[in-house]
């Protein structure tokens, strides 16, 4: 009898601490979910959620451009006191209201992809993220190193200087603005050793120097839809002297192709073949892409890896566990490596 009982209480406790594994609800805040990247986020969240045994609420707005949308699904779940949120802010300055509110309630959160940088002191546990800035800084990096490259800067003046532009989805998005300095700045310390740099386009990175025989050009579309930057992406192909191009995110890439019919105008003899071009993320669009040669290469982020950290570091803070900084890494790939194990593993459609 003895022996029963004991069988007995000791499923009842697996039961209760199930249950009570069960009962923690966290939220996450997701930037969107039109781009395969974070379809892929997604799906890293859904299984930390599941490994951990907790609910999940996942929400991303239909656009990156619809902030409103995602305050107001913010505040939705922040009245439902979850036991922590991950957050990936499309625009900081807009959430700080909820994450002081946040911080008074003692919900911990944890910031993910391009964070909440600025945020009230104590409220971001922790941040998982790609250093865009430097993957960004990658991508000029790996300009240097094309044929004719360096060559086509030594020659310019600044009567027929060169230009290389940077296509950004936004000014807002941290992770996106990020890339765009860190590739500015990178491209502008390598290209100095051959000629005056002139930073030029969009006012949050311009430095412009007059008898420039380099330009750094920053194009940004007028808001995040797919056909403001179509418009933003012909903007950048229509620049007299263009050299080569920098797309930052999924969204630019996609614009970039679509702008060239679907890439084949950048192959070798075409209208646009003499372009270097570069990405950043995946997508089907963007592998054939680099597969084909169109572009010269793109930089991976580990999008599955973003989403189940986020997600555990949000449980593991809720159950007051001491968390930190997660950098989830960058790599270059191209048509040559990205069928290798450790790259193709990153590259979702």
């Amino acid at each position: 009898m003895k022996k029963v009982l004991a069988l007995v209480l000791a499923l009842l406790l697996v039961s209760v601490a199930v249950t009570a594994s069960a009962s923690m609800y966290i939220s996450v805040i997701s930037k969107g979910e039109q781009h395969a990247f974070w379809q892929t986020v997604r799906k890293g969240c859904e299984d930390a959620a599941a490994k951990w045994e907790v609910e999940m609420f996942y929400y991303g707005p239909p656009s990156e451009a619809d902030i409103d949308l995602q305050v107001a699904a913010l505040r939705a779940e922040m009245a439902k006191q979850p036991d922590a949120i991950a957050l990936a802010a499309l625009s900081t300055e807009s959430v700080m209201g909820e994450l002081q509110e946040a911080l008074a309630l003692g919900i911990p959160v944890i910031g993910f992809d391009s964070g909440v940088p600025g945020a009230p002191e104590g409220s971001i546990h922790a941040t998982v993220a790609t250093d865009n800035a430097a993957a960004a800084g990658m991508v000029a990096v790996e300009f240097m190193k094309m044929d004719g490259f360096v060559e086509a800067l030594t020659g310019a003046t600044p009567e027929n200087p060169v230009v290389i532009a940077c296509s950004s989805q936004d000014a807002i998005s941290m992770s996106v603005s990020f890339r765009t300095r860190g590739f500015v700045e990178k491209m502008k310390e390598l290209a100095s050793e051959y000629g005056t740099v002139s930073v030029e386009g969009h006012p949050s990175v311009a430095d412009p120097v007059a008898g420039a025989s380099i330009i750094v050009h920053v194009e940004v579309g007028a808001t995040a839809t797919e056909s403001d930057l179509l418009n933003a992406a012909n903007a950048v192909l229509n620049k007299e002297g263009l050299l080569a191009v920098f797309c930052s995110n999924e969204g630019t890439a996609r614009a970039l192709l679509n702008a060239t019919a679907d890439g084949s105008e950048l192959a070798e003899g075409s209208r646009f073949g003499h372009l270097i071009v570069a990405g950043f993320d995946s997508g089907a669009q963007q592998k054939t892409a680099v597969r084909n040669g169109w572009f010269k290469g793109a930089i991976t982020q580990n999008p599955y890896n973003i989403g189940f950290l986020s997600v555990e570091l949000a449980v593991l803070a809720a159950k007051g566990d001491a968390v930190e900084d997660v950098d989830t890494g960058a790599l270059w790939y191209t048509a040559d490596n990205m069928d290798d194990p450790e790259i193709a593993m990153l590259l979702y459609d």
